[in-house]
């Protein structure tokens, strides 16, 4: 059976979320398809101590401030979850738990969703899947004979599991700066490999310095102007207080990247060898488009040609979330409300007879 709305939005993580705030406030009906059984998007698959950059107040999506956490000026993950659940409630987003999307096809005025519990008919939709599903790992030499553990970012815990052992974390952004950190901390034999030397932003800047830097980025490009460079022109690692102390206790030293791994850990071009019972690739994400291979829109690097958060070849499709091509910082909790409500509006003119 074919149910109908004006709206389908793909994902009920922030990003999906501040787009129902917009949609409900323009009166758009819709509704909110998300894979995961539970509230929360990527956060409640978080690191243990992962901590947000902002306070709290700078880290809220549309329309209601995040809680201050009382054990710390950056929230934890476990806060976010919480926040993103009550959102949800307190807006009464319909969110539909446990459908996961497997296409998008034209269907005459509108666009056909495919699900594994059925199929909606929609006017539009709101991809708002973001990359966390989609971990990337590079291609190196000697990765079949490696005979050690290999896992992502997306699989990282705590540095209990893996007391008493060698750890190789690759990655020069903030999720290997952060999980090396944590390594080091907790005394584990490790190994930070890096492809250039860190570069640490300034210890003051936060991630309200971060947005600031996207916002003047997004105004200097709409009036006409140079490109300031956003956030990438400041650096690619916040320094957080445990990355701090790590870094200026001598525990966060960075090696250059090893050209091969080895049955039994990495070797460097020199010849240098380094064992490793566990190597941790914090080495990026794709974004989670897989849905729209029928469309026939995806280009470089899997991203789909966007005006604002238009897909440039399909009127009824917007992306929101997966990076500045979507919107300056709409990967972020308080950056995404922005290209919410510019879609949400775009949307609503699309609808309008």
């Amino acid at each position: 059976m074919t149910q109908r709305t004006d709206v389908v939005v793909i994902g009920g993580g922030q990003a999906g979320l501040a787009a129902g705030y917009h949609l409900r406030r323009l009166g758009i009906e819709h509704v909110i398809l998300d894979a995961q059984t539970a509230p929360g998007g990527a956060w409640q698959h978080a690191w243990d101590s992962l901590r947000l950059f902002s306070p709290a107040p700078y880290s809220s999506l549309p329309g209601r401030l995040m809680p201050v956490q009382e054990d710390g000026l950056y929230p934890h993950a476990a806060h976010v979850v919480d926040y993103l659940t009550d959102y949800e409630k307190r807006y009464a987003l319909p969110v539909q738990r446990g459908t996961r999307v497997e296409s998008v096809r034209r269907d005459g005025p509108g666009l056909r969703v495919e699900t594994d519990s059925g199929s909606w008919a929609a006017r539009a939709v709101v991809s708002a899947t973001g990359t966390w599903t989609r971990p990337f790992l590079p291609v190196v030499p000697g990765r079949r004979e490696y005979r050690g553990r290999r896992l992502h970012t997306v699989q990282y815990r705590s540095p209990s599991e893996f007391a008493g052992q060698r750890v190789v974390v690759v990655g020069g952004g903030n999720s290997g700066a952060q999980i090396a950190a944590d390594l080091a901390h907790a005394g584990i034999d490790l190994t930070w490999v890096t492809r250039r030397p860190p570069r640490y932003l300034a210890d003051d800047i936060d991630g309200r310095a971060l947005f600031d830097a996207a916002t003047a980025r997004r105004r200097a490009l709409e009036e006409g102007g140079t490109d300031t460079g956003g956030v990438a022109s400041l650096g690619d690692i916040v320094a957080v207080p445990p990355v701090r102390a790590a870094r200026d206790s001598g525990r966060l030293t960075a090696k250059p990247m090893f050209s091969r791994l080895t049955p039994t850990g990495v070797e460097w071009a020199d010849g240098t060898r380094a064992e490793a019972d566990a190597v941790i690739w914090c080495t990026g994400f794709r974004p989670a488009l897989a849905h729209f291979a029928t469309l026939r829109l995806r280009g470089t690097r899997g991203h789909i040609a966007t005006a604002g958060t238009r897909a440039a070849d399909e009127p009824r499709l917007h992306l929101l979330g997966y990076g500045d091509w979507t919107g300056p910082a709409s990967a972020t909790l308080i950056g995404v409300g922005r290209p919410a409500r510019d879609a949400a509006r775009e949307i609503s003119a699309l609808l309008s007879p």
